[in-house]
């Protein structure tokens, strides 16, 4: 007598990610702090989790640059750090990719954030899935905050183009000050003086 072999067992589903499940009313700051599992670099906007995409070549290049020049030039009461959480209201808490702040706020090893009202100068690098934010969403917020100086850097074929803004007091808003290609010469936060091209690789700008 034969015995019919038994059918093959379907494979187990994957696991779905546990995502946390927002509160009425959305996230807030201080539930970045103590949220579980949450990807590195996770940003609260309006009371919603941000998650950041993997980072571009220019993108990490880029943070790199900014991080190291302006930690070269800036004033010793200033302090520079990179992807760091910036407190501005209950329900916003967003990284830029570089900040230059008020060393008297840099407190210990442990702490996870600074108040946008130390902050002197927020840079972004754009990626693709931080376009509306980067150009919309975060300068609104960064002015609003009271923070003074704003850079957003866009990979333009593989170069990079600075668009430098300043926080205009009577109106509070963001007015453009400059864009630069190649070269960024400003005197303001602090004399900077930067060779962009430094940020595409040695290969790529001999093409």
């Amino acid at each position: 007598m034969s015995v019919e072999p038994e059918p093959p067992r379907p494979e187990p589903a994957p696991p779905e990610p546990a995502w946390p499940t927002p509160p009425a009313g959305g996230w807030t700051a201080d539930d970045l702090d103590t949220l579980p599992n949450l990807p590195p670099h996770t940003e609260l906007i309006d009371g919603s989790l941000v998650f950041v995409s993997p980072q571009t070549l220019f993108h990490a290049r880029a943070v790199s640059f900014f991080e190291w020049q302006l930690h070269s030039l800036a004033p010793g009461d200033y302090e520079v750090v990179r992807e760091f959480t910036i407190d501005i209201d209950r329900q916003n808490r967003p990284e830029p990719d570089v900040v230059v702040v008020r060393a008297d706020v840099v407190e210990d090893a442990d702490q996870t954030r600074f108040p946008a009202s130390a902050v002197l100068l927020a840079v972004e690098v754009v990626s693709a899935e931080s376009l509306g934010r980067d150009r919309e969403t975060k300068p609104l917020k960064y002015a609003r905050a009271g923070i003074t100086h704003y850079w957003r850097v866009e990979n333009d074929e593989g170069r990079a183009v600075v668009y430098v803004f300043e926080r205009e007091p009577a109106t509070g808003q963001y007015v453009a000050t400059g864009i630069f290609h190649d070269r960024m010469k400003v005197s303001v936060p602090f004399p900077v003086d930067l060779d962009l091209a430094e940020i595409t690789p040695r290969r790529s700008r001999n093409s």
